[in-house]
Parts: C-alpha cells; structure tokens; sequence
C-alpha cells in the first residue's frame, strides 16, 4: 500500500513540477468561463424575450445554461485528456524506467490503478475550479443545486472513463505522441458513435446509442441520476484498466 501511494503522488507531483498542469489549468479555466459567460448573455436574453412574450415558455436555467456548459466542458476534456495521460506508461517503457516501477513491492495492477487515479484527481481538480461558475449562478439566481451536483458527477465519471483509455493508450506504445493520438480518436469516436444511429438501421442504432458516451452524459446533465449510466461509466473504466493491465503484463514477459 505504500508503494502505492508513492507511485500515485510521485505523478501526481509530476504534473505540478512542469508547466503542464498550469497551461491546462488556466486554458481549461479560461475556455469554460468564456462558455459560461457567453451561455449567461443568451440566457438573460432568452429571458428578456419570454417576459415579453407571455406565450413563450418559461426558461429553464438547467436546460438552457448548465446542460449547454456541461457539454462544452466534455468537448474540452476530449481534447485535454490525452495530454494528461499521454506520458504515464508510454514514457516509463521508453526511457526503461517501467522495469524499476514494476520491480516495487505492488502489483502489475496497482501501478495501473495509481497512474489512472493521479490522472483522474488532475481531471477532477480540473472540474473542481470550474464549480466557481456554478458557485456564480448560486449567488445570482436560485437554480436546482442537487440537480447540479447530478451534472459535475455526471462529469467526474466520465473524465474517468476518459482517463482509463487515455491509459490504456498509454499502455500499447512508447511514443507518448502517439498514445494521444490514440486516445483522442478513440474519446472522439465513442463521442460520436450515438449520431451514427439513425443511419444504421432500427436493430444496431440502439446499439451504437448504448455504447455512446453522449448519451450516457445527457441524463446527469439534466440532473437526472440513472444507475445504468453510472453501472456503464464504472465498466468502461474497469475494461479499459484491465486491458492495460494485461498489456504491460504481455510487454513484460515478453521482454
């Protein structure tokens, strides 16, 4: 357990000792306010309108501010995921250093879980800041704050499932280029897996919309929990993990 613990805080530290955390802290802080600001503009229009118009429905500040921000802020993670995980088991194999890791008193596993959690706390710190917006429309108006903690789990989740293949990226090369590349396509095609399927016929669209990672985000977005989303986030993290697990065990024997 302590050689646990070491591995997770030695990456977790070495986010911090390179600029790479705070170029992605200020850049992801920097893109969701301007999201939220522009997102706050339409809204206060939106409003203006139907107290105008009384024939308009009322507008919901969930439907029309939160979930909108939400999604932009998956886009964003599809984007900054690859970059934070890029470098975890693609440049302990490159430089050699993966044989003194593994040579630790921990498991091919808890090496795996160890990077994965200091990626996923990153991500998670990274969603953290952004509650500031949150903590904005709490001062300025009355939203639904439950149905807001629903959405940022929603979030957390899913930066998770991001982040377990992001390793597993990782994990099947030594070029960390190269992992990103593979972990950014792999996040963008499951992003848009759910719009192929009007176009696939009736018996494999619901199939593709199962296996969608914007399906399974709009429920939390709208502060709806469903056990079945967060039953497919947990698998997906759990697959993803193991076969990166099993792919640094291969590597090893085979070495």
């Amino acid at each position: 357990m302590k050689s646990f613990g070491a591995i997770y805080m030695k990456e977790l530290r070495s986010y911090f000792h390179s600029a790479t955390a705070y170029v992605l802290l200020v850049g992801f802080l920097l893109i969701t306010g301007y999201f939220f600001y522009a997102g706050v503009a339409q809204y206060a229009m939106f409003s203006l309108q139907a107290m105008q118009n009384p024939v308009m429905m009322k507008i919901n500040l969930m439907d029309y501010l939160v979930t909108p921000l939400l999604g932009n802020m998956a886009v964003i993670f599809i984007l900054v995921t690859p970059l934070l995980t890029m470098r975890l088991l693609a440049e302990e194999r490159r430089t050699g250093t993966i044989e003194l890791l593994l040579s630790y008193p921990v498991s091919d596993g808890g090496v795996v879980l160890a990077k994965f959690l200091a990626a996923w706390t990153m991500a998670a710190i990274m969603l953290g800041l952004s509650w500031c917006h949150m903590l904005i429309l709490l001062w300025i108006s009355e939203p639904h704050a439950p149905a807001m903690l629903v959405g940022y789990l929603g979030m957390l989740l899913l930066c998770g499932a991001f982040v377990s293949l992001g390793v597993f990226a990782s994990a099947v090369t030594e070029n960390q280029i190269v992992a990103a590349l593979i972990s950014f396509a792999g996040l963008l095609l499951l992003w848009v897996l759910g719009w192929s399927s009007a176009v696939v016929g009736e018996e494999a669209g619901p199939i593709l919309e199962s296996f969608s990672l914007t399906n399974r985000l709009q429920d939390f977005s709208r502060g709806l929990l469903d056990t079945a989303d967060v039953a497919y986030f947990v698998l997906f993290m759990g697959f993803f993990l193991f076969v990166s697990i099993r792919v640094l065990e291969a590597k090893r024997w085979k070495a």
